[in-house]
């Protein structure tokens, strides 16, 4: 009866499923954001201290509405359920690092991403196997050197999601537009049915956050938004066939998360410095070194990600 019900009336049952995400979103997060715990500040990132006293971990209300709205609106299958099972419980390690006294350590929080990973991993290749597509051809990869690859894929993710997370209104925009792109994209090769409402919810979602993170803001998403986002990035990365989409739909998050990644376990592990006059995240490096405000920091980076997603998206096409 459910199947009949989602496959005659999906249109309107979609239609009416963003508009309430979207609605509850901004909602909740008008009314609740006083629950929420109060940002300290960091005396490391640049502008840091004017974060302080603002209602953080907001990602909780976000990632929640969309699991509601997942179970009231999509049609799920037992994969599709544990997906978002595994986003919310990374959302809610974020979100007690948010409400910690003392930030987690970074082992605590290192082995909590790895056993996500694990499970998104093993959750894809029971549902969909090892094959992947890669410059036009279908490759069949050993399970095994698959499920490695996809562990790396998610913890990445997760990792480079959370650090590009410093300026008002950058990482959700961000996100939106690499989702949006593998949106495209997947519809594009009419490969992502499955995949393509939950990432429509999960950019309304993301848009009803950004409307009071914007630029002052009156909130933040916390480690409980970024981390969420960053598993759902790799979830759907990884449904829509193609892993190595990934580098071009999330270039500018890659960049700014990331380079501070390599260059401290460069250090760490090899004593190897690199980037020596660069701050990372790079969104700290253009503030103070290149005088960009807040503002011009979110639009050049969308604007610079926008430029890509295009030529990935034409490309394809040819």
């Amino acid at each position: 009866m459910l199947p009949y019900f989602f496959a005659t009336y999906r249109p309107l049952i979609a239609f009416i499923g963003v508009l309430t995400a979207f609605g509850a979103t901004c909602l909740l997060l008008s009314k609740c954001s006083g629950l929420l715990p109060k940002d300290q500040g960091r005396d490391f990132a640049v502008e840091g201290k004017k974060s302080a006293g603002k209602p953080r971990g907001a990602g909780i209300i976000f990632v929640l509405v969309f699991a509601v709205a997942m179970l009231l609106f999509a049609d799920l299958s037992l994969e599709l359920c544990i997906y978002l099972m595994l986003v919310v419980i990374e959302m809610l390690t974020g979100f007690f690092d948010d409400t910690a006294d003392k930030p987690w350590g970074e082992l605590k929080k290192g082995i909590l991403d790895l056993i996500v990973a694990v499970a998104v991993a093993l959750t894809y290749l029971q549902y969909n196997g090892s094959t992947i597509r890669f410059a036009g051809k279908e490759l069949v990869l050993h399970p095994v050197l698959f499920v490695i690859c996809a562990v790396v894929l998610v913890w990445a993710s997760i990792n480079v999601t959370n650090c590009a997370d410093g300026v008002d209104g950058l990482s959700g925009t961000l996100v939106i537009i690499t989702l949006a792109t593998i949106y495209v994209i997947d519809n594009i090769r009419a490969a992502g049915s499955e995949f393509s409402f939950p990432i429509l919810l999960f950019i309304v979602c993301i848009l009803g956050y950004l409307w009071y993170n914007a630029t002052p803001s009156r909130l933040l998403m916390g480690d409980a938004g970024s981390r969420a986002m960053g598993v759902f990035i790799s979830i759907a990365v990884l449904k829509s066939g193609s892993p190595f989409l990934y580098i071009p739909a999330a270039f500018v998050l890659i960049m700014d998360g990331g380079l501070g990644l390599v260059k401290i376990s460069l250090i760490r592990v090899f004593k190897i410095h690199i980037l020596k006059n660069t701050l990372t995240p790079l969104h700290d490096h253009v503030r103070k070194k290149l005088g960009w405000s807040n503002t011009q920091t979110v639009f050049r980076f969308a604007i610079i990600q926008i430029v890509i997603s295009l030529a990935a998206v034409y490309m394809l096409l040819l």
